[in-house]
């Protein structure tokens, strides 16, 4: 019978071997959608993923893919960046990526800030995407800085608001009051609570897959 010790070791290394499955996900993720490989792309996620009210599993989501990829944008690039991850259990965590894009589309090159709002799951001993939220900042042509309100502007397309803050209440929170530097300082969250605490206890919003 295994000791405790080991038994802690072992769970440790599969965190950590977990962890780092995880940001290769994400990271392939971005290659097999640039490189257009839709086959490899859709096994990144759950057999029955939803694709909203494009219906479910691998193929509906490689449909989907590929009439968005193959009519909006001759080619992209999507860089991974910061990277969260939180285990809600050995099988199951939660995480939010930011991704930094760009997009040759038609005349215009346009350039994207957003983030993913990420559900993972383990099947079969590999991680897999059970469902990816887009949450976005901003899109616009490279020349034209997105200042102002609806920053989600596509060339032929009337600018749209992209949610990029809704998952996170301190947002709003801070701009809708003044800042009070007597306020008690909250104690820091601890390491598997930081974006449930960031959450503060809120549903995800509603936002459909276009």
């Amino acid at each position: 019978m295994a000791s405790r010790i080991d038994m802690d070791l072992e769970n440790r290394v599969d965190r950590l071997e977990s962890i780092d499955a995880i940001r290769q996900l994400a990271s392939k993720y971005a290659l097999t959608l640039d490189m257009r490989n839709l086959d490899q792309h859709v096994n990144l996620f759950v057999s029955d993923v939803s694709v909203g009210k494009h219906g479910k599993g691998h193929q509906a989501l490689k449909i989907w893919a590929n009439d968005t990829f193959r009519n909006q944008f001759s080619g992209t690039s999507h860089h991974i960046g910061n990277h969260i991850i939180e285990f809600l259990d050995k099988d199951n965590a939660i995480g939010v990526v930011y991704s930094k894009n760009e997009h040759e589309t038609g005349d215009e090159w346009v350039i994207m800030q957003m983030l993913y709002w990420d559900t993972y799951v383990r099947v079969q001993g590999g991680w897999l995407f059970k469902k990816r939220l887009p949450m976005y900042w901003y899109a616009t042509d490279i020349n034209k800085p997105p200042l102002g309100d609806n920053k989600m502007r596509w060339p032929g397309r009337e600018p749209y608001e992209g949610h990029f803050h809704d998952l996170f209440p301190s947002w709003k929170r801070f701009w809708d009051s003044d800042y009070n530097a007597e306020n008690d300082v909250a104690e820091p969250a601890p390491a598997e609570q930081f974006l449930e605490i960031l959450r503060e206890g809120i549903s995800s919003p509603d936002i459909r897959v276009r």
